[in-house]
């Protein structure tokens, strides 16, 4: 079996291949525009159901799709639209507690498992001159949440409880045991 990867995300891929996996990439373009009312974890399960679906494979080929989104009291934090979006999301988080989901599909043919993987994280207070000094770097201009726990915002997470990997975009563990329980790698 061959693993597709349907994400344009450096990270994701970064993730796949420390863990060890061989795959291709092949990107799924499909709209992330949340419905009226979806509950977040909605959103990330259909997103990546949306985008497997939408890559044209082989028998022998499984595509595995993501999303990830932060959540704030219920509320998607998206990919900020500009530095205030994303100082007005980094605010927002500044000395509380969040969740990321990210919503998991592998598909082969006509079989599809999907899950979401949710982990908690801790943000310490921030000053202003933090954020600035943070959002001016632009590192947080391309991810959810307005942060990547994996660069320069590692030194505002005071904890998390569940997968790191999922905070940077794919919960890894998790897809392995997808992989593993559909007979794609041996135990």
């Amino acid at each position: 079996m061959k693993l597709v990867l349907a994400s344009r995300s450096p990270r994701r891929a970064e993730l796949l291949m420390a863990a060890g996996f061989d795959f291709t990439v092949r990107v799924a373009d499909v709209d992330e525009t949340p419905h009226d009312g979806e509950a977040p974890i909605d959103y990330v399960a259909r997103l990546a159901r949306e985008k497997a679906c939408a890559i044209a494979a082989t028998k022998e080929e499984i595509v595995l799709a993501a999303d990830t989104t932060v959540v704030l009291d219920g509320q998607i934090l998206g990919k900020p639209e500009d530095a205030p979006d994303a100082t007005r999301m980094l605010s927002a988080l500044s000395g509380r507690r969040h969740e990321v989901m990210t919503g998991i599909c592998l598909k082969q043919g006509d079989r599809v498992a999907s899950e979401v993987a949710i982990t908690a994280v801790w943000f310490t207070s921030l000053t202003p001159t933090e954020i600035e000094t943070y959002v001016a770097s632009q590192e947080p201009l391309d991810k959810a949440g307005a942060y990547g726990i994996q660069g320069l915002a590692s030194r505002f997470i005071e904890r998390i409880e569940g997968s790191y990997s999922n905070v940077v975009g794919l919960p890894v563990a998790l897809v392995y045991q997808h992989l593993r329980a559909i007979g794609v790698v041996r135990s």
